[in-house]
C-alpha cells in the first residue's frame, strides 16, 4: 500500500468533506501541519469543528480556516493569540468547548485506545462540569469526559518510512501522537522520508498502522509564536 502522496492537497483530495470532525497536532505553533492546514483551507470545505490544543495565530496555523470562516466550532485548551478567534467568538459566530488540556489530551488518547468515556476531577465544580454525568468514587466527585475521535487527524512528524512509523523532534511530539492515534483517517506531513528499513525500531515514536497518507515538507516555515529576548549588560 502506497502511503506516500505527491502534495498536500493530494493526500487531502478525496477524504474531506463540510462538516468534518478534524484533529490538529501541535502546541501553540510547535509541531503543526503547516502544508496541510493551508490545504484544507484551500479545499473550501466549510463548516468544520477543530480538535486543537490552540487555534493558531492571525494569518497563520488554523488562524487560516478561521479567517476563511471554514471553522464553526473549536475544541481547544488556550486560544490567546488569536484575535480573529476572540472577535468572532465574542460575536457568536464562532462555538467554543473549553477543554482542561489534560482533559484534552486524555480525551483523544482514549478515542485512539477505543475507551468511549472516563471519569475525571478535573472541572468539578466549574463550568467545564455543566451537562455532564458526576460519579462519586471514593468518596470524590468525578464527572465523565467523551473521548474524541476526529474523522481526519492532520498530524506533524520530523520523519516517516515508506510504512508510516514516525519520529518526532524535541518538543514538537506534543500532541501530534495522540492526534494521529485518535483520527479515523491520519495524514501526517514530514520533513523527511526514508526507506522501511532505515529506521532502528527502538527509534519509533509511533508505529505506521496509525498513519494512512504521508506528504513530504522538506522546508516548513515553523513560525515562533512569540519571542523574547533578554538584553544583557554590555552588548
Amino acid at each position: 500500500m502506497n502511503k506516500i502522496y505527491p502534495s498536500a492537497a493530494a493526500a487531502l483530495q478525496d477524504i474531506v468533506a463540510d462538516g468534518q470532525l478534524f484533529g490538529v497536532g501541535g502546541f501553540g505553533l510547535c509541531g503543526i501541519p503547516e502544508a496541510l492546514i493551508a490545504a484544507l483551507r484551500d479545499s473550501g470545505v466549510k463548516n468544520l469543528t477543530a480538535i486543537s490544543n490552540n487555534a493558531g495565530v492571525d494569518g497563520f496555523g488554523l488562524g487560516l480556516l478561521l479567517e476563511t470562516r471554514q471553522i464553526t466550532k473549536m475544541i481547544s485548551s488556550y486560544v490567546g493569540e488569536n484575535k480573529e478567534f476572540e472577535r468572532q467568538y465574542l460575536a457568536g459566530e464562532l462555538a467554543l468547548e473549553f477543554t482542561p488540556q489534560g482533559t484534552l489530551a486524555e480525551k483523544l488518547r482514549a478515542g485512539g485506545a477505543g475507551i468511549p468515556a472516563f471519569f475525571t476531577k478535573t472541572g468539578v465544580g466549574t463550568l467545564v462540569a455543566e451537562g455532564k454525568e458526576t460519579r462519586e468514587f471514593d468518596g470524590e466527585t468525578y464527572i465523565m469526559e467523551r473521548a474524541l475521535v476526529p474523522d481526519v487527524s492532520l498530524v506533524k512528524a520530523w520523519r516517516a518510512d515508506t510504512s508510516g512509523n514516525l519520529q518526532f523532534r524535541y518538543t514538537a511530539r506534543n500532541f501530534n501522537p495522540a492526534v494521529a492515534m485518535a483520527g479515523k483517517i491520519c495524514v501526517v506531513e514530514v520533513e523527511e522520508i526514508v526507506e522501511k528499513g532505515e529506521m532502528h525500531p527502538d527509534s519509533v515514536h509511533l508505529p505506521g498502522i496509525y498513519v494512512h497518507r504521508i506528504v513530504l515538507n522538506a522546508s516548513p516555515e515553523k513560525r515562533i509564536e512569540k519571542r523574547t529576548i533578554t538584553e544583557k549588560a554590555g552588548v
